[in-house]
């Protein structure tokens, strides 16, 4: 029961941060939606931010946990794209509506740097993930190409909201097939797949 009443409050607390805000939404609020007690959210967590805490490394080990299973069942020469399209399928059903991580950074830069230094930790483990992917795919170890394929995810990010998700993913899809192309003829061929591996993301745009 203590297990079930910790989770009920993490996932009432990341919908309300989510969709109200970290700062606007207050401790009341969240008890409230989630019926419980006040004293019940402290006996789990000790004060608000550590309530935030543990919702951005719940949040960070779902996202982590998809990237991760789409690059090892992905073909041969394609967990890179894996990545994207799992990456792109997390923007269109779960986070339709900007990075719910910046919005931790943005919101506790002054107030609360350990938050915003885990929201960033987060940001860097997907980073990392590219990396890996590419390694995995034999493109060449020197950075600057799992840099570029980061500042194009992130401004997926923050597209999504903008554009919507149908429309964003579509780009960026072509975009990083651009910095996947090579013209030496040595380097593996890892270019955009003649056809893509099934795309999850919904066939309107998000709201």
């Amino acid at each position: 029961m203590a297990t079930a009443k910790r989770d009920l409050l993490l996932e009432t607390a990341e919908r309300l941060f989510y969709a109200e805000g970290f700062h606007a939404t207050g401790i009341d609020r969240i008890v409230q939606a989630a019926g419980v007690v006040r004293m019940t959210l402290y006996n789990h967590f000790r004060s608000k931010n550590a309530l935030v805490a543990a919702v951005l490394a719940r949040r960070q080990a779902r996202f982590l946990a998809e990237v991760d299973a789409a690059i090892e069942n992905a073909p041969p020469g394609r967990a890179t794209w894996a990545l994207v399209q799992a990456h792109g399928a997390w923007l269109a059903t779960v986070s339709p509506h900007g990075c719910f991580l910046m919005k931790a950074a943005g919101e506790f830069a002054e107030h609360a740097p350990e938050i915003r230094d885990q929201a960033l930790a987060a940001k860097r483990e997907l980073g990392g993930r590219l990396a890996d992917a590419l390694a995995r795919d034999g493109y060449p170890d020197d950075g600057d190409l799992a840099a570029r394929l980061m500042l194009v995810l992130e401004g997926a990010n923050s597209s999504v909201p903008l554009f919507g998700a149908e429309a964003t993913l579509r780009h960026v899809r072509a975009s990083i097939a651009a910095l996947l192309a090579t013209p030496d003829d040595d380097a593996p061929d890892h270019g955009a797949p003649e056809t893509e591996a099934p795309d999850h993301t919904p066939h309107k745009e998000a709201p």
